[in-house]
């Protein structure tokens, strides 16, 4: 995967916005039903965004991470639940390449190209409930798993298990539609409705010794260990675009709908000093945020391309730079999402609207992984000089 041309760059942009603004005219009926969003989620395969971050030699677009993620921005401005399985299915693609051999994942990154594949989660490693156990030269993946974003309507799910006898965390490359799999459709939360983030069951799933990624396997070199930063640069896009997308809501809200208070000096909600102060607030935070954004993505590209050559202290770097990124991704997201109601007023709050569902959505996935311990990673490095430690979460 090489640096993106600016040309081929604003087409990506361009086909994610058009899908997009398709997107808005039901993302609030949407979010209010749940379920799976089957006709977008067709929309995708369509489109062959799918393939955005396949290399051109596999039958996909060649596009770098900075501008795969850039989509996914896009997409979190108007339905967050689109862009987070969308996001993940990339950050599924970069799994099998960084955890296994050309040999064993060009096959697979081949045919999700050709034939418009979905990839699904049901890789969680904090849930042991999916145990692994080896018969002869295959292995039975037995269990629950949660959090499995995007399982449902997926041609291929990364799955994860820990090996009964020793205890070691397998990862497997499976098709979804494995006997024995079964995706369930129990996902009732707030914010993130269209997710599908809810339970998989395993049921003395076969599994080939060819299908689990062993070579490096996870986290196991500097360059593996970069699946962690993108699946926190994936969010980091989420909740930027969650809140550009609040912003501009609000700020339509404002311009044709709002009315100044009683005491304004303001004939239009528009030009009420508080109000602007608000906006300018607003976009302080948002624009340092984009360029925190950038830096790290731009630096995980330049990671990505070094290869099996990324050193340790190279993967540190990353890590800081994206770590950065989530907190003011995180803080920024949630203070806008919350505080553009101080600018639109009483009546922007009416149900039919949902412009809660911005803040909703940031709450949720914003809880993945706690913010508290992003910054002690970042204050060890500033008072220790020790670079976050490779896990699935930094």
């Amino acid at each position: 995967m090489g640096p993106s041309s600016s040309a081929h760059r604003q087409d990506s942009a361009a086909q994610a916005g058009a899908l997009a603004s398709q997107f808005a005219q039901t993302a609030a009926t949407r979010d209010a039903s749940g379920g799976t969003p089957k006709a977008e989620r067709d929309a995708l395969r369509s489109s062959g965004l799918l393939a955005l971050s396949i290399p051109q030699d596999y039958g996909g677009r060649g596009a770098g991470w900075s501008e795969t993620l850039d989509t996914v921005r896009i997409f979190a401005q108007t339905d967050s639940s689109i862009a987070h399985v969308y996001g993940f299915h990339h950050l599924q693609l970069a799994t099998v390449q960084l955890f296994s051999q050309p040999a064993q994942w060009e096959p697979w990154i081949e045919q999700t190209a050709s034939k418009q594949w979905f990839w699904g989660n049901a890789l969680n490693p904090l849930d042991e409930r999916t145990t692994v156990r080896r018969i002869g030269d295959w292995f039975e993946f037995s269990g629950k798993k949660s959090f499995c974003s995007g399982a449902l309507d997926s041609e291929m799910l990364l799955a994860s298990g820990k090996d009964e006898v020793s205890g070691r965390l397998l990862i497997a490359a499976l098709p979804t539609a494995r006997a024995g799999i079964t995706i369930n459709s129990d996902w009732n939360c707030f914010g993130q409705r269209q997710t599908d983030s809810g339970s998989a069951l395993f049921e003395h799933v076969r599994v080939e010794a060819a299908e689990l990624l062993l070579d490096p396997g996870p986290l196991s070199t500097p360059r593996a260990s970069l699946r962690p930063l993108l699946a926190q640069l994936v969010f980091v896009h989420m909740f930027l675009g969650l809140a550009e997308g609040a912003l501009s809501e609000a700020r339509h809200y404002t311009v044709n709908e709002a009315r100044p208070w009683f005491r304004s000096p303001a004939t239009r909600a528009s030009d009420d000093p508080y109000t602007l102060k608000h906006y300018g607030e607003f976009y302080v935070a948002l624009e340092g945020t984009r360029l925190l954004a950038t830096r790290a993505a731009t630096l995980f590209d330049d990671a990505w391309r070094k290869g099996d050559a990324l050193s340790t202290e190279d993967r540190g770097q990353v890590a800081l730079a994206v770590a950065v990124a989530k907190v003011a991704a995180s803080r920024a997201g949630l203070d806008v999402a919350s505080r553009v109601f101080e600018t639109t007023g009483a009546r922007a709050t009416h149900g039919a609207l949902r412009l809660d569902r911005y803040w909703r959505n940031l709450r949720v996935q914003t809880l993945h992984d706690p913010v508290d311990y992003k910054l002690q990673d970042i204050g060890n490095w500033v008072v220790n000089a020790q670079s976050p430690v490779p896990s699935f979460y930094s």
